[in-house]
């Protein structure tokens, strides 16, 4: 399993944040408040945790949403069992 990770930048929108934690990731509003808040202040935060290829999947598709909102959001995955990993 791998977990999705969305990193901070000073440039996307809260809102947007939330509406694509909510849209890519089915997370509920209150759920996605809570990761986009914890991705602010933290620098990066887990967005789910998937199969290799739907990880891929959700990274790709946050990209997209991301470029055609001229936000320059990033997401990256890393396996779920990696020790040094942020949360």
């Amino acid at each position: 399993m791998y977990r999705v990770l969305l990193h901070n930048d000073d440039y996307t929108p809260m809102e947007f944040v939330v509406r694509l934690l909510q849209t890519v990731f089915h997370h509920g509003e209150s759920m996605a408040q809570q990761i986009m808040l914890h991705v602010h202040n933290s620098g990066v935060g887990v967005a789910g945790v998937f199969t290799h290829e739907i990880a891929e999947t959700k990274v790709a598709q946050t990209h997209m949403l991301a470029r055609q909102n001229e936000s320059p959001l990033m997401a990256s995955m890393e396996p779920e069992d990696d020790p040094d990993a942020e949360s």
